[in-house]
């Protein structure tokens, strides 16, 4: 794994809060060249812990005991101030806007070196291995469909719904109200989403739905609950001993 330094101004302390999160994002710009001038520009006051390029070097921005500003407005398992809780990486990938496409093998093998050592350091839990779109779903679409979460969690990083038991779930979708949709809220919560128990299938509940399914159901990214949507979400809460 060649690592390159090239330090950002951009960050801050951290606040006393420990680190117990792993952010994947894309960079979802045109080329590497500016993700990284944009990373490193005072001005633009955003910045990652690292950027890996498609043919797996690694870039060093901020050093892992401080804040780097990745995530925004964000919330993952109650905690808000999720770039205070985490270690963020970029992925070099234009993205939706640019011209989405898979990520390179020698950029994915590197993050999975840089990653096991980052959740060695810091005992950060498989489940908060996660995506941009998981801590913003209402504002973010990264790593997106396209990231190989099943293969990160092969290698034992983050987690994947692997042993699904087929269940009597309806489809749920916008306008949907009652007890059902209660339920799968509840589910989406206590899995990590920020997400209000409404008891009504409303506009968070379709973009969290949608940001679930960019992670775990990829193949069908719709903003509907289906029932293969639903039985990933119930086997991933019972892999972590929790039944709601």
């Amino acid at each position: 794994m060649k690592q390159v330094a090239l330090p950002s101004p951009n960050h801050d302390d951290r606040r006393g809060q420990p680190v117990s999160m792993l952010v994947l994002h894309y960079t979802g710009m045109e080329s590497a060249e500016a993700a990284l001038r944009q990373l490193t520009n005072p001005e633009a006051k955003v910045s990652s812990h690292y950027t890996i390029d498609e043919d797996g070097t690694v870039y060093v921005h901020v050093p892992e005991d401080r804040r780097a500003w990745h995530a925004g407005v964000s919330c993952w398992r109650g905690v808000t101030d999720v770039n205070a809780a985490s270690i963020g990486i970029e992925l070099v990938n234009p993205g939706h806007e640019f011209g989405y496409r898979p990520f390179a093998e020698p950029q994915m093998a590197a993050l999975v070196a840089l990653a096991r050592e980052i959740v060695g350091r810091h005992a950060i839990p498989a489940r908060n291995v996660i995506g941009h779109s998981d801590v913003a779903p209402a504002r973010k679409t990264d790593p997106g469909e396209l990231f190989d979460w099943r293969q990160l969690a092969a290698e034992g990083l983050g987690v994947w719904p692997e042993r699904v038991k087929p269940g009597d779930f309806p489809l749920l979708g916008p306008g949907d109200k009652g007890a059902p949709v209660l339920r799968y809220q509840a589910r989406l919560k206590a899995w990590g989403y920020a997400i209000e128990e409404t008891g009504v299938f409303d506009s968070m509940t379709e973009v969290v739905t949608i940001a679930f399914q960019r992670h775990f159901r990829p193949e069908g990214v719709t903003g509907y609950a289906d029932t293969q949507t639903q039985e990933r979400l119930a086997a991933l809460l019972a892999g972590e001993g929790l039944i709601v």
